[in-house]
C-alpha cells in the first residue's frame, strides 16, 4: 500500500524501493561545471561552521566526524542492543566505518556528526538533503529539505528528555543556518516509539506513515511557519 498523508489519505506515491537517487537533472543543469562543484561543496550550508548553541540542557554543539578519531566511540554506540535494531551496524569496525565514509566521501548530501554537549560527546546525528535522498522518492520532498538522524549513545542520557530537547535545538539551528529549507525531516522506524514521541515532543508533527527499505516509518516534519507554535 502506498504511503498516505494522515491528514487527508491521499497517496504520496507509488512505494517503490529505491537504493540510490541521482542528483536531478535540471539541478545538474543549473550548476555546470564550476558552479556544480561549489554547490555540491555547499549544499548544507556548511554544517562545519554553524557553532555552538544554547540549548535548555547545555550548550550543544554538531561536530563533523573524523573517523580516525571517533570510530571507536560511534562503533560502541551503534553495538548497543537498544540501538543495534534500528540502526543496523552493529558489528565490526568495518560495517560503521563503511557507513561513515560513504557519507564522508560523497558528494556533500549527507553530513555524519558527532553531538557535543557541554564538551562532551554524546550523541550522533546525520544532516542530509532530504530532497536529494532515496527517501524523495517515498513522500512529496520540496527544494531543500533537511532530515534529520539522531541516535543517543549512552544508555544514561535516554528517557530524561534529551533527545526531544536537542532534536527542537537541531532542528531550529537548521532552519536558522539554512534560510533556503522550509522544512525539517525526520523519518524514524515505527517501532521505535520513544523515537517518535521524542520527535513530537520536539515540535515536529507526524505526516505520514511511509514504506521504505528495510522499515516502515512516521514521517514527521518541522516546518518553519509552525516552528513559533509547536
Amino acid at each position: 500500500m502506498p504511503p498516505t498523508d494522515a491528514s487527508t489519505g491521499t497517496p504520496f506515491g507509488d512505494g517503490e524501493d529505491t537504493l540510490d537517487l541521482r542528483l536531478p537533472e535540471e539541478f545538474v543543469a543549473q550548476f555546470a561545471g564550476a558552479r556544480l562543484a561549489e554547490a555540491l561543496d555547499d549544499l548544507l550550508d556548511h554544517v562545519s561552521t554553524w557553532g555552538p548553541i544554547p540549548t535548555p540542557v547545555g550548550r550543544f554543539q554538531l561536530v563533523p566526524v573524523r573517523v580516525e578519531h571517533d570510530l571507536p566511540l560511534i562503533k560502541r554506540w551503534m553495538n548497543d542492543p537498544v540501538v543495534a535494531p534500528f540502526w543496523e551496524l552493529a558489528g565490526p569496525h568495518n560495517e560503521t566505518e563503511s557507513h561513515l565514509r560513504a557519507q564522508l566521501d560523497g558528494d556533500g548530501r549527507s553530513t555524519p556528526c558527532l553531538g557535543v554537549l557541554d564538551g562532551t560527546p554524546m550523541s550522533y546525528w546525520e544532516i542530509y538533503r532530504a530532497d536529494l535522498d532515496p527517501l524523495a522518492r517515498h513522500y512529496p520532498a520540496r527544494p531543500h529539505d533537511t532530515g534529520l538522524h539522531l541516535l543517543i549513545g549512552g544508555a544514561a542520557d535516554r528517557g530524561r528528555g534529551l533527545g526531544s530537547a536537542l532534536l527542537r535545538a537541531v532542528a531550529d539551528l537548521v532552519l536558522d543556518r539554512r534560510p533556503a529549507c522550509a522544512r525539517v525531516i525526520a523519518e524514524p522506524d515505527l517501532r521505535n516509539t520513544p523515537s517518535v514521541a521524542a520527535f513530537l515532543s520536539a515540535g515536529f508533527r507526524y505526516a505520514a506513515e511511509v514504506d521504505l527499505p528495510g522499515k516502515r516509518a512516521a514521517l514527521m516534519i518541522r516546518d518553519r511557519v509552525l516552528r513559533g507554535l509547536m
